[in-house]
């Protein structure tokens, strides 16, 4: 079900430039300055070629951990990267996405009204992170009630209806719920992760579309070096997020290939409609604000509430305050690099 999910989703998105190419009525012409189709050619697969392994490489670094003790999800260091992730995770929604979906939702290109009256990048952003935080809650229900009739003891004295062996005593509730929150923790993970990926994937198929479509060497070369690094950073989070979720190693596969293609392959279409596609007409301005306008939104939210948040209050960090200035850190580092590649990208 989920590889049909991802599967459907990422060719809809794909086809959203067959919609919405041409200058539209009321729409401005594509800018035709510094155009060399010839040589943006070559920059485009080298893009498509380095922005593949960085994300590649980017979400397999934390599935290293399953064979590398030190980063292993129970450790320090795993806190430390999830926080430096987490921060670029929120710079990307903060001040790589929103400002550009308030950018194409106010563009001259599209008419005063609405579009000028009212913050629709700022109202399609509240919508993204509120039902974000509705899917999360009930994926979440929904997924705990259907594996909690397996592991919900059924009373002190009596056991589960699991592997868990009920024991007489004060440890008895112990042995029966450690099973129990355990799993409502992995639920937690897994959903997380799900919609983290969503989030990541709308903004990275756009943003390869872009860069596809344009054939400007000169706009194309920076955003090479940026979106490499943006893409590894990217990674880095929604790799730590696949790790807790421990799903099967073909799961981490999926997901992983899932994430790293969606640019490259959002690059390749742009290139191949690059001819017939305006960036500038008022269906795709509209289509693109919109869409990271949403984007920002569920990757706000998720930043703050399922990664940083659930981390920042973890016990172990709490009890910790090394850890917890090194989590300061480097939240504060992700956050200030990602801010900085804003200048490129």
């Amino acid at each position: 079900m989920r590889r049909a999910w991802r599967f459907l989703f990422l060719v809809l998105l794909l086809l959203l430039p067959l919609f919405v190419h041409g200058d539209g009525e009321g729409g401005c012409s594509a800018d035709d300055g510094g155009r060399d189709k010839k040589k943006a050619l070559p920059l485009k697969i080298a893009a498509i070629v380095s922005i593949l392994v960085c994300g590649g490489f980017g979400v397999g670094v934390p599935v290293l951990g399953m064979w590398i003790q030190s980063l292993r999800p129970e450790k320090d260091v795993f806190f430390v990267i999830k926080a430096f992730a987490a921060g670029v995770i929120l710079a990307t929604g903060f001040i790589h996405i929103l400002p550009d979906a308030f950018e194409t939702l106010t563009s001259s290109c599209l008419a005063a009204s609405p579009w000028q009256d009212f913050p629709f990048a700022g109202f399609c952003a509240m919508l993204g992170a509120m039902g974000t935080l509705m899917v999360d809650t009930l994926a979440t229900g929904y997924f705990s009630r259907l594996n909690g009739d397996r592991l919900r003891p059924t009373s002190l004295g009596e056991p589960t209806n699991g592997d868990v062996e009920a024991t007489h005593g004060h440890t008895h509730g112990a042995a029966v719920m450690q099973p129990e929150d355990s799993s409502a923790q992995l639920i937690r993970h897994r959903v997380v992760s799900q919609v983290l990926e969503l989030g990541i994937v709308v903004h990275s198929v756009i943003i390869g579309i872009s860069l596809g479509a344009s054939e400007s060497p000169s706009t194309i070369r920076p955003l090479v070096a940026a979106l490499s690094f943006h893409q590894f950073f990217e990674g880095m989070g929604l790799g730590g997020c696949i790790v807790q979720a421990r799903f099967e190693v073909r799961a981490m596969v999926t997901m992983g290939l899932f994430f790293s293609l969606t640019t490259p392959v959002g690059i390749a279409i742009g290139t191949g409609i690059s001819s017939v596609y305006n960036e500038n007409s008022p269906t795709a301005l509209i289509v693109q604000g919109i869409l990271n306008s949403v984007a920002a939104g569920i990757l706000i939210y998720m930043a703050l509430v399922d990664l940083l948040a659930a981390d920042f209050m973890h016990p172990r960090v709490q009890s910790k305050p090394k850890l917890q200035f090194a989590l300061n850190v480097s939240l504060l580092t992700g956050a200030g690099l990602m801010a900085l590649l804003a200048k490129w990208a």
